[in-house]
């Protein structure tokens, strides 16, 4: 598997990990939710940037398919 791939699966499961830490917390410690949700908005963006990369990538190769 490459790395870009092994990073967008690593920032996947740790959105989904932070995710669950928060549904299944009764009472968050603010402080604890201040540095998950900083974690999960860079774990977001890295995947955003992948799935731009991927979208792009389709975009470039599909028109290089018709011309």
């Amino acid at each position: 598997m490459s790395q870009a791939a092994e990073s967008y699966i690593e920032n996947y499961n740790k959105l989904k990990q932070i995710a669950k830490t928060i549904a299944e917390t009764d009472e968050p410690d603010i402080d604890q939710l201040v540095s998950l949700i900083g974690d999960a908005t860079e774990a977001y963006k890295n995947c955003q940037a992948r799935i731009e990369a991927v979208e792009k990538a389709c975009s470039i190769s599909k028109t290089a398919a018709t011309v």
